[in-house]
């Protein structure tokens, strides 16, 4: 980490509490240090305010300025966005506590990588954009999104998103009340540049930028001065990405071309729809696609070219950057002062005769009411002078006049004519090329119209272009399609839905089948094939097992056995046997008892336990012979025996003679005696 031993802070304790370790940057607002909270025995980063903006006229605006910064940060809590812990003055120090993200930033790791990969690139703009979205949420807009603010955390892996110094509640900040543009222009949308206004998708335009700086390792416009840049974020598209790195898909160009659309409206409306943007296009990327970076830009710009310094303030790289606290000439240029100089009637003079004066000449020229003071030369030189002007003047006025009108007056421009849209490239070029205007051609899935055929042209037909411009023709690639994934059936109804849901595909409803074999919950089948191609709006149905299907157990007790079997099997339940039991009341062979019972709830596939009678029980048959039939009668029935009698001669002597069955036999079996 750079520090800066001269800093009279280093060492200092402020406000009683926060002791100043080291100083981690430096921007044209305030100072950032890394601190000690004394009271809390924890490191914070300390944000001062620069003493001197507190100072003069405009001094109760920026200390203002200043401390709304910690009423709306604090108002944040998301794990994205670098918490404010306090704000507070101590003595003419007018400061924020912060908290501290050691490791670095998107700045320092774009200067030694030079480029992203493009998963590297979707990661760290989701993160971006997750965080903004909890802001835009609030209401509140950051204002000033670049590398600088985006910290990467020791991991390397998480993001957040800092100094939410410029970010203002909307209803605050539609336009600018002191006159002068805040942000950094290399990433400013041009409604802000032409007019103040601001809002979430003006974040949207620098998230825009972003992605490009990313991926291309370069700013669309890098190496110019901060006015043309402006010129070209009011008058021009962001370049696609793709010209920079031919691999990129055309899905690429065409979200970072919504981001920075020039129009607002054509923007996603804040980072919550835009980071469902940036869903959609990475569930639609393989893996092979993520991996790949565009290399290094032979002639790569220096991270802090002019055009990515800070206007107004902010928080800049750090300490090697500007280290002195010296802002840019051009860094704060009053809003009316944009909108004069890149307004379309507006010629190229007035940028090249800014961009040439000296610092003290632009700044006297910015600053409202502020006019050079011109020496006062002798009276007879002067109007010498006058007279040779004013003959030039009539000598050129006409010429000149000529030379504007078609250079950069009324003659300058036209319009793109009609007949481009929803008709063949072929057809549409012509029909440029018969106006005169150059043709550049990109391309684009559209749901609607055939491929081949113009989607929209940039500008769109009616709007005004340059009699030597160029007009960029959109063609459709047709509906967008993808692969459906393979192994989807025997997988599990989440697992399916997810694959189907990052291939980019909608997933409805699921059909539940039931299914004697395959465990409830698991796919039994997809709408469409697997590893086929079709249109991303294709609706993919899985048919997923509800298990096996419910069923009332049927009344089995008194049944044979083969007929129980056949009648359990008949509706889907298996059987099992337990072992028989002898019974009085049902014959051998025959269902004494079943579990489940009868018309109790079970699924097809379920066991049904099925108990058979083994007969009645064999027991001793009791010896009865020369007992009177009366008690021998009733010794076998007691013995659960029937007893049948022969009497001979009437049963005269009424003596069992002689019984049928002895020894064992089985219970309820009848015994016939011969009684005489």
């Amino acid at each position: 980490m750079a520090t800066v031993t001269t800093d009279p802070l280093l060492g200092r304790l402020v406000d009683g509490r926060y002791e100043i370790v080291a100083r981690i940057a430096r921007g044209g607002m305030a100072t950032v240090y890394l601190a000690t909270d004394r009271r809390l025995d924890r490191e914070v980063a300390l944000k001062v305010m620069h003493p001197h903006l507190a100072d003069g006229v405009d001094g109760a605006s920026f200390v203002s300025r200043f401390r709304r910064e910690a009423r709306a940060a604090a108002r944040l809590a998301h794990p994205g966005v670098v918490a404010v812990y306090d704000q507070g003055l101590d003595g003419e120090t007018s400061y924020l506590t912060m908290e501290y993200v050691p490791g670095t930033n998107l700045r320092r790791e774009l200067r030694s990588s030079g480029t992203l990969t493009l998963g590297r690139t979707l990661d760290v703009l989701g993160q971006v954009l997750a965080a903004l979205s909890a802001a835009h949420r609030k209401g509140l807009v950051h204002r000033d999104v670049k590398p600088e603010n985006v910290l990467l955390a020791g991991d390397g892996e998480h993001v957040k998103v800092a100094d939410f110094g410029l970010a203002r509640a909307v209803t605050e900040v539609t336009s600018t009340t002191t006159g002068t543009i805040l942000g950094t222009v290399a990433y400013l949308a041009p409604e802000v540049i032409t007019s103040g206004g601001c809002d979430a998708r003006t974040d949207i335009y620098a998230v825009g930028i972003l992605a490009y700086e990313m991926l291309t390792g370069a700013l669309p416009y890098a190496g110019e001065t901060p006015i043309q840049v402006a010129f070209h974020h009011v008058h021009d598209d962001v370049p696609p990405p793709s010209h920079a790195a031919a691999w990129l898909p055309g899905e690429v160009d065409e979200l970072v071309a919504t981001f920075t659309a020039r129009d607002p409206a054509r923007r996603p409306a804040d980072a919550g729809v835009a980071l469902e943007a940036l869903e959609r296009l990475r569930a639609g990327l393989d893996g092979e696609l993520l991996g790949r970076r565009a290399d290094r830009p032979a002639a790569a710009p220096r991270p802090d070219d002019v055009a990515a310094r800070p206007i107004g303030s902010g928080l800049d790289d750090g300490p090697d950057d500007r280290t002195d606290g010296e802002s840019d000439p051009l860094d704060a240029i009053p809003t009316a002062f944009f909108q004069e100089l890149l307004s379309p009637q507006s010629d190229d003079e007035h940028t090249e005769q800014l961009v040439e004066e000296s610092t003290t000449r632009v700044s006297g020229r910015l600053e409202a009411g502020n006019r050079p003071a011109a020496t006062t030369p002798r009276r007879r030189r002067r109007r010498a002078l006058a007279w040779t002007l004013s003959l030039l003047v009539l000598v050129t006025g006409g010429a000149a006049g000529t030379w504007w009108w078609f250079a950069d007056g009324p003659g300058a421009w036209t319009e793109v004519p009609a007949g481009v849209v929803e008709v063949p490239v072929a057809e549409a070029r012509q029909t440029l090329t018969g106006a005169e205007l150059a043709v550049t051609v990109s391309r684009a899935h559209h749901d609607e119209v055939p491929a081949g055929y113009v989607v929209e042209s940039r500008p769109a037909p009616g709007d005004p272009v340059r009699t030597d411009g160029t007009v960029e023709l959109v063609v459709s690639r047709g509906i967008r399609t993808v692969r459906v994934p393979g192994d989807l059936v025997g997988a599990t109804e989440k697992s399916a839905t997810a694959a189907l849901t990052r291939a980019g595909l909608r997933v409805g409803e699921p059909a539940l089948e039931h299914h004697d074999k395959v465990p409830k919950g698991e796919v039994l089948k997809v709408s469409v094939p697997e590893g086929s191609v079709q249109p991303h709006t294709t609706v993919v149905t899985l048919t997923v097992s509800d298990g096996p299907a419910p069923v009332t157990v049927p009344q089995q007790v008194g049944k044979p056995k083969d007929e129980a079997v056949a009648d359990l099997e008949s509706v889907g339940l298996k059987v099992r046997f337990s072992e028989p039991e002898h019974s009085l009341e049902v014959a051998e062979g025959h269902v004494v008892r079943q579990d489940p019972v009868a018309r109790s709830q079970a699924h097809r596939t379920d066991t049904v336990t099925l108990t058979l009678s083994a007969g009645p029980p064999i027991v001793a048959v009791p010896e009865v012979v020369g007992m009177r039939s009366g008690p021998a009668r009733e010794t076998l029935e007691k013995a659960g025996f029937v007893v049948r009698e022969n009497k001979y001669l009437g049963g005269l002597l009424d003596t069992v003679r002689f019984q049928d069955t002895t020894g064992e036999a089985p219970q309820g079996s009848t015994v016939t005696l011969t009684i005489w």
